[in-house]
């Protein structure tokens, strides 16, 4: 074992490949800490080639397999680590089965997860990655005078009636982590990012990114809704000086700006004016209103300032070009 000045640099991340996590590798891995980066199949080059290519990785990635269903296939990536980002959990906004597809991976995974980090012994701090959908579901009315903050929590009744899979999913892993680490005299810090968007470092398309590809590859609508975005890199960076500041706690929310498509679609128009982006709303119903997410909790943790939207949308979509998604 190396002295205790190098321990303290060993971090695993779980679902390493994935478009947060990629980001959250590529960063600690800058930074000198050696990763432990687990993804589900370590031979599947489509989820590691693009982590083994990092500065870095030669010298301080190791890859472990793992699955979220599995209890126990954690124990020996987290065996040791100082730090643990559990950024691991599905993203889909359209499932056809949301236990097996959404709410069991989210919420058993955290927690086989995070048994792993308190059979550790070594594990300091857990850094969870959860999302801004388990904060603004509470049946408060959402207006452009209403700011959202971290004392804001999802009501996961509501999410269940009005069948929001994947909030109900985020809500419920936040709900069992909390009590988890809590039990188990974990420290710990929550991360609740909006609509992530921004450069590509995994050769696949996720979630969030395939909103703005569908705005550029020829959509007729565009949805009726006001969303909060936020900068991949924000969010990686953000987990980071949450992990390294041990005045950190509770949760955070990270949201650079909410704005409704119809004003995204404005903005990428006169960015991009060749392209065919819809100005066409999806339904007759009056635009959902925007509303306000306090960005004072997260501008205490080092020096943030978030990338303006204006940037993020512009990396995105060279992004989705230069990886073939986009074609123009």
């Amino acid at each position: 074992m190396s002295s205790s000045g190098e321990e303290g640099k060993v971090v695993c991340v779980t679902g390493a490949s994935g478009y947060i996590a990629s980001w959250i590798v590529k960063f600690l891995l800058q930074r000198g800490y050696t990763v432990r980066a687990t993804v589900r199949d370590p031979s599947n080059p489509n989820k590691v080639d693009h982590l083994l290519k990092l500065d870095g990785a030669k010298e301080r990635l190791q890859l472990f397999k793992a699955d979220l269903l599995e209890e126990g296939s954690f124990d020996s990536a987290i065996q040791g680590c100082h730090g643990v980002f559990h950024t691991a959990s599905p993203v889909h906004f359209v499932v056809d089965d949301p236990q097996t597809q959404l709410i069991d991976p989210a919420v058993k995974g955290t927690l086989n997860v995070l048994k792993s980090c308190a059979k550790s012994g070594s594990v300091k701090r857990v850094v969870l990655t959860s999302s801004i959908a388990t904060a603004l579901y509470n049946g408060k009315p959402r207006t452009p005078e209403v700011v959202v903050d971290e004392t804001w929590f999802s009501n996961p009744q509501f999410l269940l009636e009005n069948k929001m899979w994947y909030q109900f999913a985020k809500t419920s892993a936040e709900e069992a982590a909390n009590k988890f680490l809590t039990e188990n005299n974990i420290d710990y810090v929550v991360m609740n990012p909006a609509v992530v968007i921004g450069p590509l470092l995994q050769p696949e398309l996720n979630d969030s990114s395939s909103l703005i590809l569908n705005l550029i590859n020829g959509s007729e609508t565009f949805l009726n809704a006001a969303f909060g975005w936020i900068n991949v890199k924000d969010v990686a960076n953000v987990h980071i000086q949450a992990y390294e500041d041990s005045s950190a706690s509770g949760r955070y929310c990270l949201v650079e700006r909410v704005i409704h498509f119809s004003e995204l679609t404005k903005i990428l128009r006169d960015m991009y004016p060749t392209l065919q982006i819809p100005n066409k709303c999806a339904d007759d119903k009056p635009l959902m209103q925007t509303f306000q997410v306090s960005k004072e909790k997260a501008k205490k943790l080092g020096s943030v300032e978030f990338i303006p939207l204006e940037v993020s949308l512009k990396e995105i979509v060279e992004s989705l070009k230069e990886k073939k998604f986009a074609d123009f």
